[in-house]
């Protein structure tokens, strides 16, 4: 495991996509109902909801990148790489001056565009080092188990006419957190690489 010194030099991101209006999740919908009640209604996006892809990185400091995929596009390991991982680079250049990206190591999960030939190579020129991420445990990332559901959840119920709304929003919300928050919860993440590890890389979900 890394030592507290040590998690300094990690950075880890990912994408999601973020609704114009994210309703309340179906955990907060359950309830207990009279066998002769009707169901409550309950709100679902339609399938022409619109929303867009975010990609957010950051480190034991805090957030380092926010992308957002232009409309109508997908995810690809070349814009992954010239757009993404080149602010990931310029962001720790700034940081850290003298160490730049030669000590940096990424932890993000095994989506095509992360495992692709040209962003493979592109690291490799960067001096940056991939952590493994455990096949079988979808929560291991600190994106997944932290940082994505708080933000949706403190988005909920409120409506962007606007991507320049939306994104406004979810930076605003980012900066709030401290960096002890950040620390927090990559300390938190050891935890949950230690679990997996002593599973032998079962599937976890949930820890």
């Amino acid at each position: 495991m890394f030592e507290p010194h040590g998690l300094s030099h990690i950075v880890t991101g990912d994408e999601t996509w973020f609704p114009f209006f994210i309703l309340l999740p179906k955990r907060l919908n359950r309830m207990w109902v009279d066998g002769q009640a009707d169901r409550p209604v309950v709100l679902r996006p339609g399938f022409q909801s619109q929303k867009r892809m975010f990609i957010v990185f950051f480190n034991y400091s805090g957030p380092l990148v926010v992308d957002i995929l232009p409309q109508d596009t997908t995810m690809t390991a070349t814009y992954y790489v010239q757009n993404v991982l080149s602010q990931v680079k310029s962001a720790i250049n700034e940081q850290r001056p003298k160490v730049s990206t030669s000590r940096t190591l990424l932890f993000h999960d095994n989506a095509g565009p992360h495992k692709a030939r040209v962003t493979t190579q592109s690291l490799r020129e960067l001096g940056i080092q991939v952590l493994p991420h455990p096949a079988y445990s979808p929560d291991a990332a600190p994106c997944d188990f932290w940082l994505f559901p708080i933000l949706k959840d403190r988005l909920t119920g409120r409506k962007f006419d606007h991507i320049q709304d939306l994104a406004k929003a979810v930076n605003s919300e980012l900066q709030t957190m401290t960096e002890e928050d950040y620390q927090g919860v990559f300390l938190k993440w050891q935890i949950r690489l230690k679990r997996c590890i002593e599973s032998n890389g079962e599937y976890s979900e949930g820890l």
